[in-house]
């Protein structure tokens, strides 16, 4: 029987490291500024490639706060702050109170911000429905099941706790 776990933790470690690897692989390659670039330029919108991932990330987690939106985008909440200054100028955003605590500042996308991702998601359509045009649907059902179940996974930090996890 221990024969058997053994083999079994060896296949579970390669699989690690080759999911890892994988995520990897689309995480660098996605937080490459000239996906970025193309991505706007498809879309056709006249936004800075620095304020892009702010104002989508906006749009998908907001209203959200500084420091939330720092952390999501790897960036330091003083530079993010100035930035959403940049979105809020060109009426993309507008930041108001908390819903939960009135002394927090929230970005909230505008109508017009909204309207910019929305030409953002039809780009982002477009480019999948040719990365994936060779997939069979169920794959790519699978994968998407798949995916939002490992994302759901990794956001959970009680698996970070090795100690009480046994």
């Amino acid at each position: 029987m221990a024969s058997r776990k053994k083999v079994q933790n060896t296949h579970i470690g390669e699989r690690l490291r080759a999911l890892h690897g994988a995520t990897l692989d689309i995480v660098s390659t996605m937080n490459r500024p000239q996906r970025d670039k193309l991505l706007i330029e498809e879309a056709g919108i006249p936004l800075d490639r620095a304020l892009f991932p702010l104002l989508v990330g906006i749009e998908r987690f907001g209203p959200i706060g500084v420091v939330e939106l720092a952390d999501r985008v790897a960036r330091d909440y003083t530079t993010v702050s100035r930035q959403l200054a940049k979105l809020e100028s060109l009426g993309l955003v507008e930041r108001r109170g908390g819903a939960a605590d009135r002394r927090v500042r929230e970005a909230a996308v505008t109508p017009k911000g909204k309207a910019m991702t929305d030409l953002v998601d039809a780009a982002r359509e477009r480019i999948g429905r040719a990365i994936f045009k060779t997939w069979d649907a169920r794959d790519i059902d699978e994968l998407a099941r798949l995916m939002r179940k490992f994302a759901d996974a990794i956001r959970d930090e009680s698996v970070y706790d090795l100690r009480r996890s046994g």
